[in-house]
């Protein structure tokens, strides 16, 4: 069995992407990595190149900055980097470019390709998410957080009937409209592009709304202010769990401070509802889903 990841990146640099973190963090894992790098306006490459594993294939690419509804070029890059990928990869391991898996759970992750290796039902495996807030100690835990996302789908190149492509702002994976059959890998994914200073988090928003606005609208977000507000949130608790070992220098290097009130829930009445019966039953009503348990 083979698993090969893959990602795309693009001015991680500018945007202060932990990209070497979400790179190192899988790489236990996987058998290749093929990273796809944008031409960018700052050292993305020179960035990759120093991460020194032989696993590591770097393949560049132009994006297409004219593909902004709905994010598409995200899902034209994730596509791309997808097919360059080894054709004898059983399994393709995506992960995105603020997206760290913990080392606790690269057992568990191996172990679910095995299982499922042979069994052609399952297309994709699922993780659960840990949203961070503002700094390294809040997790959202609010409806506006998804819980669960594909992020291990099945090599269809293999099979000669590739049909498995990014979805919307690559944000899963679908075939067509059709949503993929899966399983739970028994892992999860720390997302941390919302744990940056407010001005570096206000730059980033400010460079990567582009992939989703025209000009006009994009204009207007560029002359906003130069601080992102983080007590414009619903609902967070504190993290009490350990973060990723590759994080650690960069956590390390935290030099702001985000106080926020974990008692406060600024809920419109419906979702103060939905949010009460979540944590009384541990079920989420009317929760999309990107996917098909079997």
């Amino acid at each position: 069995m083979k698993i090969s990841g893959f990602t795309i990146i693009r001015n991680a640099v500018i945007n202060d992407y932990p990209i070497v973190e979400a790179i190192t963090s899988i790489l236990p894992v996987v058998d290749e990595m093929l990273v796809s790098v944008g031409y960018s306006d700052d050292d993305t490459l020179e960035l990759i190149r120093n991460i020194g594993s032989d696993k590591i294939r770097i393949v560049e690419s132009e994006w297409d900055m004219s593909l902004r509804e709905g994010g598409k070029v995200l899902a034209v890059e994730t596509d791309k980097a997808l097919r360059q990928i080894s054709p004898d990869t059983d399994w393709a391991f995506y992960i995105q470019g603020d997206e760290v898996v913990h080392e606790k759970y690269h057992g568990a992750i191996r172990e679910s390709c095995n299982r499922y290796a042979d069994d052609l039902r399952v297309e994709g495996l699922l993780f659960d998410y840990l949203h961070f807030y503002g700094t390294y100690d809040y997790v959202g835990d609010s409806r506006k957080w998804y819980r669960r996302e594909i992020r291990i789908i099945r090599n269809e190149n293999k099979l000669n009937h590739p049909e498995i492509s990014a979805f919307r702002d690559a944000q899963g994976f679908r075939k067509g409209h059709t949503k993929l059959n899966v399983k739970h890998s028994g892992a999860a994914v720390y997302h941390y592009g919302w744990v940056k200073s407010p001005a570096q988090m206000k730059t980033k928003m400010k460079n990567v709304s582009r992939f989703w606005n025209e000009d006009k609208e994009w204009e207007k977000i560029l002359q906003s202010e130069d601080f992102f507000n983080y007590e414009e949130f619903d609902s967070l608790k504190l993290f009490d769990g350990t973060h990723p070992a590759v994080m650690q220098k960069r956590i390390a290097k935290q030099t702001w401070k985000v106080n926020l009130d974990t008692s406060k829930k600024k809920f419109r009445l419906k979702d103060a509802l939905l949010y009460w019966f979540e944590k009384k039953t541990g079920r989420r009503l009317f929760e999309f889903r990107n996917y098909k348990f079997i």
